[in-house]
């Protein structure tokens, strides 16, 4: 079957509902049996999918995951917001910075968006419709900032990354931090000018004994980060091992020191945990099968010599990529198409000459604006639920901040100094 066939059979099958993951596994089976190999390639099926979900680098994203849940159950998302709240809830949208500011922190410790958008969302929303602002708007600067935040070490799109394109993981983390960071300072301006369009409240007045408070209640959970961060840029846990030393830190200072987390919340935070890796976990094994396929009959080499063909050009091949994943994340969720569209272009982007690290923030930011688009758009959906808003209704006010994610995409793909100064300065 050639890829044009499985794109189609694939974009088919999704748009009559069935699940993505189920789609993959369906249209990797169909092209085994068409293929070379016939029904004589299908025992393999099994093997294939338990190898590509077992590699020892993904075990971080369960473990994440987990952690994310276990802060939202214990407190420790409660005390980030009330300490960002007491920083910059004085300016005009003071809500919306917030929830810019907490998403950044939260990120550094569940790496998930949908994650993110679920932990503070149920949170943040309700209290910005209370103070009046519009559902739209809580949903799309809560949906926005969750997905720019997986730039932010640590990212379970860049743990995929990593995998699938053979870099490393930590030099992928480093190269997030100054693109996350410009993009949350563009994101707060654009909300403040929107804020002061529709002259949304501030939250409370600048206190620096407020400051101070929260800051004390925020300690523990402030120190999350330095602790997971810490330990693998300093050389001492891979990110792995820094992704189950998340999980055991959260329960500790949430059942220990803030005395939050008690058995049922522990328990509904590991079936939570369960049950979003899982959707994950079944993606990155049916996207491996139809992975091997895909390699074993060389699609991965004719892309890259069908666009050499085009251009040698190393910023026109990063403008076409850029547009392929642009499109293929309006229809495919990030884990999928990592584990399934890396390895097809990482054969051309090693011969255009392009650093696999700067590459993988290229990827991510894109597949991250895909979290914004419908159809697929994960983590609007999400936040949409949680706000109870339409989505049409939330894209037209998310258009503004999605225009801030292209602009990082942008600066990120053309000026490669910024994702990579760091990495070059610590690794290089």
């Amino acid at each position: 079957m050639s890829l044009l066939g499985i794109g189609v059979v694939l974009l088919a099958l999704v748009l009559i509902g069935i699940p993505i993951a189920v789609s993959l596994g369906l249209v990797a089976v169909l092209a085994m049996i068409t293929g070379p190999g016939g029904a004589a390639s299908l025992p393999n099926v099994g093997l294939v999918m338990f190898s590509g979900a077992t590699s020892f680098p993904l075990i971080a994203i369960p473990l994440f995951i987990l952690a994310g849940a276990i802060m939202n159950a214990s407190g420790i998302s409660r005390r980030l917001v009330a300490f960002a709240s007491a920083l910059v809830g004085f300016v005009r949208g003071g809500l919306s910075m917030v929830t810019i500011s907490a998403s950044l922190f939260f990120a550094e410790i569940s790496g998930s968006a949908v994650a993110d958008v679920a932990a503070l969302g149920s949170i943040l929303i309700p209290a910005m419709k209370n103070k009046g602002y519009s559902s739209s708007f809580a949903a799309a600067v809560t949906s926005s900032s969750a997905t720019l935040a997986v730039i932010i070490p640590p990212s379970i799109p860049m743990i995929l990354y990593g995998v699938m394109s053979g870099s490393s993981v930590v030099e992928l983390f480093v190269a997030g931090i100054i693109p996350g960071v410009l993009g949350g300072l563009m994101m707060m301006f654009v909300a403040y000018l929107l804020a002061r369009r529709h002259n949304f409240p501030t939250e409370e007045m600048f206190k620096l004994s407020r400051v101070w408070e929260t800051f004390k209640e925020a300690i523990w959970a402030l120190s999350l980060p330095l602790i997971i961060l810490g330990g693998i840029f300093g050389g001492w846990v891979t990110a792995t091992e820094g992704a189950g030393l998340a999980v055991v830190a959260a329960v500790l200072i949430g059942g220990v020191v803030y005395r939050e987390l008690d058995w049922s919340r522990l328990k509904a935070a590991i079936l939570e945990g369960g049950i979003q890796t899982a959707v994950v976990m079944l993606l990155v094994a049916a996207s491996a099968l139809l992975g091997d396929y895909l390699t074993e009959v060389r699609v991965p080499q004719r892309v890259a010599e069908g666009i050499m063909i085009l251009t040698q050009d190393r910023w026109a091949i990063l403008l076409l990529l850029n547009a392929f994943f642009l499109v293929i994340g309006l229809f495919l969720h990030s884990a999928a198409a990592i584990i399934l569209v890396v390895p097809i272009v990482m054969p051309l982007v090693l011969a255009a000459g392009i650093d696999p690290v700067h590459f993988g923030l290229v990827v991510t930011l894109n597949l991250g604006i895909g979290q914004q688009t419908p159809p697929v758009a994960s983590v609007l959906v999400t936040a949409c639920s949680v706000a109870k808003a339409d989505i049409w209704e939330v894209s037209k006010v998310n258009v503004y901040f999605v225009a801030v994610l292209l602009a990082v995409l942008l600066l990120v793909t053309y000026v490669p100094s910024i994702p990579m100064i760091l990495v070059e300065i610590f690794y290089r």
